[in-house]
C-alpha cells in the first residue's frame, strides 16, 4: 500500500488542532486534534512511500506504530485517503496509459471525492471504460450528451439518429459545421471518437470496439438497497451483447423533437421495459430544458406512468397530445443553445452518476427549467397503478415488507 491524501481536496487550519479536508460542505471532513509531529507526518502522504517507510519516517517524528495505524484508519474511514495501485489490473493498465491518463486525471480527482474507498476513483473509471451506452438522438442535446460520455470515458458510446445534419443543429461541443449534409449517425459517430480520450477497450470478441463505431448494431445520489432496481451494466435489450459488445449499461433518450421528451411515447418505451434497460429522458422543447426521469424498469415510473398520471390531473390531455403528435410542425423547433447545452450537461452527470453506481436525483422523477429565470424544479414522476410496467406492484410489495419488518425496541 502507497497511501496518499487525496490531492483533490483542499487542505487548511482551523486552528492550532484541527485540519479540514475539502471546501464545500458536501465533502469537507476536519480531522482532530493533530499536533506538530502528525501534521508533519500526514505531509509524507504524497503516494511515493509504503508502509514500511511511512513507518520508520513515523518514528523518526516521535510517532507509535500504533499512533500511525489508528490515523491511517481514520484517514481511510473518512475517505481521505488514496491510492491509486490498490484500484485493480484494469486500472493498472489505465494507469500505464499516460495519454489517457492525462486526458482524464481531473474526472479520475472527481471521483476520488465521491468514492471514499482507497482507488476507488480509478477504479470506477476503468469500469466506465467497458460500459455501452446508446444515446437515441444527434440534435444539439443528443450529439453533446454523446461527446461528453465519451470524453468522460464511457468506452462505448452509440448514437442512433436518421436523416442528414442541418445548419441547425450544429452546436459547440455537439455536431460541428463541417457535419451539415452527412447523415447524423455517421457524423455523430466521428464526433464522439473525436472526443474519446483513447482508443476504445477490446470487445469480448477479441476485436476492436472504439467508442461510436456505428458499423454494428448538494447531495450524492443515494446508493441502491438491495432488492430494489439498482444500475447496473448488465441490464441491456441485448443481455448478450451483440458482436461481441457487452449489453447496454444505459439508453440516453434525446430527440430532436422535444415533445417526444416531454410526453415520451409509451410504445418506443415498450422494449426497454420489458428487457429492463434503464433509460433516461432529456431533451428541449420551446424554451423548456428537461432532465429526467432516469427509468429503472420495473422499479420506478415510466412514460406510461407519466401519461396516466397527467391525465388523471388533466382530461383533456390526451386528446390535445394527439393532436401535437399528429398537427404539422414547424420547420425548425425551438431550442436555445444555452439552454440546450446546460440541458446536455446535467444529463451527462445524472448518466454518469448512474454508471458508476449511485442513483441520481432523475430516478423517478423530472427537473425542468425554463427561459428566461432558468429556475430548476423537480417533479416526482411516481409509478402508477393502472400501468403494465409493473413498478406500482413493486412499490406494493416494497411497502408491505417495510412494515412486516420487526421493530427495534429499547428496554427502558
Amino acid at each position: 500500500m502507497y497511501p496518499m491524501l487525496k490531492p483533490a481536496l483542499r487542505r487548511a487550519w482551523r486552528g492550532r488542532n484541527t485540519v479540514q479536508f475539502g471546501v464545500t460542505p458536501a465533502h469537507a471532513v476536519a480531522l482532530g486534534p493533530v499536533d506538530i509531529a502528525t501534521g508533519s507526518f500526514l505531509e509524507l502522504l504524497d503516494g511515493t512511500r509504503g508502509l514500511p517507510l511511512l513507518h520508520e519516517e513515523a518514528h523518526a517524528l516521535g510517532l507509535s506504530e500504533h499512533h500511525v495505524r489508528l490515523l491511517l484508519d481514520r484517514l481511510t474511514e473518512a475517505g481521505l485517503l488514496d491510492d491509486p495501485r490498490a484500484a485493480g489490473p484494469e486500472a493498472d493498465v489505465l494507469r500505464r496509459r499516460a495519454e489517457v491518463m492525462s486526458r482524464q486525471r481531473p474526472d479520475v480527482a472527481s471521483l476520488s471525492v465521491v468514492r471514499p474507498e482507497p482507488g476507488g476513483g480509478l477504479r470506477r473509471m476503468a469500469a466506465r471504460r467497458e460500459m455501452r451506452v446508446q444515446v437515441r438522438g444527434a440534435g444539439r442535446v443528443g450529439a453533446s450528451v454523446a461527446s461528453v460520455l465519451s470524453g468522460a470515458g464511457v468506452g462505448r458510446v452509440e448514437v442512433l439518429d436518421g436523416g442528414r445534419a442541418e445548419l441547425w443543429d450544429v452546436a459547440r461541443g455537439g455536431l460541428p459545421p463541417a457535419a451539415v449534409g452527412e447523415r447524423r449517425d455517421v457524423a455523430a459517430g466521428r464526433l464522439v471518437r473525436r472526443s474519446a480520450p483513447g482508443p476504445g477497450p477490446r470487445s469480448r470478441a477479441g476485436g476492436t470496439g472504439p467508442p461510436g463505431d456505428l458499423s454494428g448494431p448538494g447531495r450524492r445520489g443515494s446508493r441502491a438497497e438491495p432488492g430494489t432496481v439498482a444500475p447496473r451494466a448488465d441490464r441491456g435489450v441485448d443481455r448478450a451483447g451483440s458482436g461481441g459488445e457487452p449489453p447496454l449499461s444505459l439508453i440516453v433518450v434525446a430527440p430532436r423533437d422535444g415533445l417526444a421528451v416531454y410526453a415520451p411515447p409509451v410504445d418506443t418505451a415498450a422494449p426497454w421495459i420489458a428487457s429492463g434497460t434503464p433509460h433516461l429522458y432529456a431533451g428541449v422543447i420551446e424554451a423548456t430544458g428537461v432532465v429526467g426521469p432516469l427509468v429503472l424498469p420495473g422499479g420506478t415510473g415510466c412514460a406510461g406512468c407519466l401519461e396516466l398520471r397527467r391525465a388523471d390531473r388533466d382530461p383533456q390531455w390526451p386528446r390535445m397530445l394527439a393532436q401535437w403528435r399528429s398537427g404539422r410542425r414547424g420547420a425548425v423547433p425551438a431550442c436555445d443553445l444555452a439552454l440546450a447545452t446546460a440541458v446536455a450537461g446535467l444529463t451527462a452527470a445524472h448518466a454518469l452518476a448512474f454508471l458508476d453506481g449511485d442513483l441520481p436525483a432523475t430516478t423517478g422523477s423530472r427537473w425542468e427549467a425554463a427561459l428566461p429565470l432558468l429556475d430548476w424544479r423537480s417533479e416526482p414522476v411516481g409509478p402508477h397503478v393502472d400501468c403494465s410496467c409493473g413498478a406500482a406492484g413493486a412499490a406494493d410489495r416494497d411497502r408491505a415488507s417495510t412494515r412486516a419488518q420487526p421493530q427495534d425496541t429499547m428496554a427502558g
